[in-house]
C-alpha cells in the first residue's frame, strides 16, 4: 500500500473473496442490508455482513438488467432480447412477477420512486408502460423520446418527467406519481433534446441539447450544404419549472459540438456543465448565470494545485524467508506490481488523447463529473486526458488536486457520506482520495490477479464498504471510517 503524506483516506482496510458475476450487474440495497449480483441467468441474494447466500433465483434467460426498489423489498430483472421483466419478492421468496411485452420488446425498464410501479419503454421508443404490481393495471405514456436520459424522477418521488418527440419536436410532460396523471405537457426550444434532469430539491428541470452523432450526420449533409450542418450544432441549456415555464437558457457557444454531461449539486445551488471543448461551467441557482469555468489543460501550470501521479513501486522481498517455488497466492502478493504516489512539481504535462474526429461519439470533453455529498468538491474527468482526475474547490472555486495515474480511468464515485473519492483504472488495485491525501491499494486475488481488472465500483449507502467489479467477478472492499474535520 502507499499513501501520501499524512492519513491515509481509507484507514484499515479488508477485502472478501472473488465471486462470479456477468454483465456487471452488482448492486447494493437501498437500505444496505443486502447485495444482489447475477451469473448469467441467476440472481444472488447476499447478506452484506456475511456474504452468506440468502435467496437464490433462477431467471428465464441471461440477466441484463437489475434495479432494487426504494423500499429494498423487491428486486427487477430485466431481460431485453426476450422482451421479459421478472420482479422477485425478498419478504415471500416463493412469490414472483413476470411481465412480458410481447411483439413490442424492450430497451429499458425501472422502477417508480413507489417502489409499486415498473416502468418499461418498448421498442422504437413507441411508449411507456406502467405496471402496476398492486392492482394490476397498466397504464401507457406514449411518444417517448430515444435519448441518453428520457425519465427523470424528483428526488421526494412525487412527480416524473419524460422527455417525448412528436411531430418533428421535442417535449416534456410531467407527471404526478402517486395516480400517473399529467400535470403539464409543454415544447421545449431544443433542435435534438438529449436529457433531462431535476435539481435535487424538485424545483428545476434541466433540459439539454446536443448530438453525439454530428460528426457523422455532418460528413452525410456535406453535399447539401455547410448551412444545413450548422443546425446540427447545438450547445443549449434550458431550465423548467415545475409548472413548465422556462426559467433561463444558457448557450455558452455555437456552431460546434456541445454539452456532454452535467452534474447538480446536491443542495442544489450550483449546475456544472461538462462540455466538448473541454472545460466545465458552473451555473448559479440564484441567477442562472456563468460564476466560472473550470479548463482542463495538456499542461498544468497552476502552482496552487497539487498533482499526485501513481508510480510504480517494487516491493521489497527477503528470499531467504521462503521455499521456493513459492505458492500461488505468495508469488501474487510479493511479486505483483505495487503502486503509490508522488506529488509532482508543476508545470506538469499529462499524455494527451487526440480524437479520431469523423466518428461519433468521439473521446474529448468532459465524459464525467460529480459533485462530493457536502458540495465541497467536484471531481471531473477530461477524456482527451484519460489518465487524470480534476478535482475542484467548489467553496473557492479553484482547482485542488489532480490524481494522474498510471492507466485510463474507467470509473469513479463518491462516498455517500462524507467527501472520499473512489477510482478504478482496469488493473487489481482501487484508489482513493480525500482531504487527508491519496492511496492505492492492492486487491488480494490470490492468483488470480490478472484476472481481476477492476472497471466498475458501488459504494454500500453506509460509505463503509464498496463493491469492486470486473468483467467476471466481484470483491467487497471494507473501509474504516474517516473522522471528518
Amino acid at each position: 500500500m502507499g499513501a501520501a503524506p499524512g492519513a491515509g483516506p481509507g484507514g484499515a482496510m479488508d477485502f472478501s473473496e472473488l465471486f462470479k458475476l456477468s454483465g456487471l450487474l452488482g448492486r447494493f440495497s437501498p437500505d444496505g442490508k443486502c447485495l444482489a449480483s447475477c451469473v448469467q441467468y441467476r440472481l444472488i441474494i447476499r447478506d452484506v455482513n456475511t456474504l452468506q447466500i440468502l435467496q437464490l433465483y433462477t431467471c428465464l434467460d441471461q440477466i441484463q438488467y437489475i434495479e432494487w426498489s426504494s423500499d429494498s423489498l423487491f428486486i427487477l430483472c430485466a431481460m431485453y432480447k426476450r422482451g421479459i421483466v421478472q420482479v422477485w419478492s425478498l419478504e415471500q421468496p416463493d412469490w414472483h412477477c413476470k411481465i412480458d411485452e410481447g411483439s413490442a420488446g424492450l430497451v429499458a425498464s425501472c422502477w417508480s420512486p413507489d417502489g409499486r410501479h415498473i416502468l418499461n419503454t418498448t421498442e422504437f421508443h413507441l411508449r411507456i408502460t406502467v405496471w402496476s404490481l398492486c392492482t394490476k393495471s397498466v397504464s401507457y405514456i406514449k411518444y417517448p423520446k430515444a435519448c441518453q436520459q428520457g425519465i427523470a424522477f424528483t428526488k421526494d418521488g412525487r412527480y416524473m418527467a419524460v422527455a417525448e418527440r412528436r411531430d418533428c419536436k421535442d417535449f416534456v410532460s410531467l407527471f404526478v406519481c402517486s395516480n400517473w396523471q399529467l400535470l403539464r405537457h409543454f415544447d421545449t426550444e431544443t433542435q435534438d433534446l438529449f436529457g433531462i434532469e431535476w435539481a435535487p430539491n424538485g424545483c428545476v428541470l434541466a433540459v439539454w441539447d446536443t448530438c453525439l452523432e454530428c460528426l457523422l450526420m455532418a460528413v452525410e449533409l456535406w453535399a447539401i450544404g455547410p448551412n444545413q450542418i450548422i443546425n446540427l450544432f447545438q450547445y443549449k441549456i434550458l431550465l423548467y419549472s415545475l409548472d413548465g415555464r422556462l426559467l433561463s437558457t444558457y448557450q455558452a457557444y455555437e456552431w460546434s459540438l456541445g454539452i456532454k454531461s452535467i452534474a447538480w449539486s446536491p443542495s442544489s445551488q450550483f449546475l456544472a456543465i461538462g462540455s466538448y471543448d473541454e472545460k466545465v461551467r458552473i451555473l448559479n441557482h440564484v441567477t442562472w448565470k456563468k460564476i466560472t469555468e473550470f479548463e482542463h489543460p495538456a499542461t498544468l501550470s497552476n502552482t496552487k494545485a497539487i498533482v499526485y501521479k501513481e508510480v510504480e513501486k517494487s516491493p521489497s522481498v527477503e528470499t531467504e524467508r521462503f521455499s521456493f517455488p513459492p505458492t500461488r497466492a505468495l508469488a501474487s502478493s510479493v511479486f505483483s506490481t505495487q503502486s503509490k504516489y508522488d506529488i509532482s512539481q508543476v508545470p506538469v504535462s499529462f499524455q494527451y488523447v487526440k480524437p479520431v474526429a469523423d466518428r461519433a461519439n468521439p473521446k474529448m470533453g468532459i465524459g464525467m463529473l460529480a459533485f462530493s455529498p457536502d458540495n465541497c468538491f467536484l471531481a471531473t474527468k477530461n477524456d482527451n486526458i484519460p489518465n487524470a482526475v480534476w478535482i475542484w474547490d467548489i467553496q473557492k472555486l479553484k482547482l485542488f488536486v489532480v490524481l494522474e495515474q498510471l492507466c485510463a480511468i474507467q470509473s469513479f464515485q463518491w462516498d455517500p457520506r462524507q467527501p472520499r473519492l473512489a477510482l478504478c483504472t482496469g488493473n487489481s488495485k482501487v484508489y482513493l482520495w480525500s482531504p487527508a491525501g491519496c492511496v492505492s491499494v492492492q486487491v488480494p486475488t490470490e492468483g488470480k490477479e490478472g484476472d481481476f481488472q477492476i472497471v466498475s465500483l458501488c459504494w454500500h449507502p453506509s460509505g463503509d464498504s464498496m463493491a469492486l467489479l470486473s468483467k467476471d467477478n466481484l470483491c467487497v472492499c471494507y473501509l474504516g471510517r474517516e473522522e471528518v474535520k
